[in-house]
């Protein structure tokens, strides 16, 4: 008598599994296609024309009463947008030149200032931002949206937007003058 023994069948993974784990990995290298493509791209450049973004501010250093801005919301006006954190070292070197330049500018309705503190905690960025005497609007880049947004690749970075909205100019690193600052701007306020 001949003995059989069946093996139990193996039970390969599920197809419904499969095609999770296959689409898992499809948007995981899609993703990662994308973070590569714009790190490849640099910095936004002078000409291009700046998307929208909401800048949500501390309290106190609210713009007109309102907790959050719009770039569009000054559209009209030149802006220059400034990147910074508390523990950036040359950002302290520009931090009263910065504020010199908004105590000038802000009388004439022509010109706004905004701060962007990049990853950063806002205990820290208050006090740079009393330390300093900073009085233009200012708030936390949530989630570092708007430094991805123009790419920016350190602290401390500036970017002059024109009165349409286009990107102008780029200030890398800090500022060695109000006169350097100022030259920006009056180009602008020309057009």
């Amino acid at each position: 008598m001949t003995e059989t023994t069946e093996t139990p069948a193996r039970r390969g993974v599920p197809l419904w599994a499969q095609i999770v784990i296959w689409i898992g990995l499809l948007g995981l290298l899609l993703m990662v296609g994308v973070t590569l493509n714009k790190r490849q791209q640099g910095t936004v450049q002078p000409g291009d024309a700046i998307p929208d973004f909401t800048l949500p501010l501390f309290s106190g250093y609210e713009y007109a009463g309102k907790p959050e801005v719009k770039l569009s919301d000054f559209r009209g006006k030149v802006v220059v947008i400034n990147f910074w954190a508390s523990w950036c070292k040359p950002c302290e070197q520009e931090a009263a030149e910065l504020q010199e330049a908004w105590a000038l500018y802000e009388p004439t309705g022509q010109v706004i200032f905004l701060g962007a503190d990049y990853v950063d905690t806002e205990p820290e960025a208050r006090v740079y931002l009393q330390k300093y005497g900073i009085t233009f609007p200012n708030g936390p880049d949530m989630g570092t949206r708007i430094s991805q947004l123009f790419r920016i690749q350190g602290v401390p970075e500036t970017y002059f937007v024109d009165k349409t909205g286009v990107l102008r100019y780029v200030q890398v690193g800090p500022f060695s003058s109000l006169g350097q600052i100022q030259a920006q701007i009056e180009l602008l306020l020309a057009e």
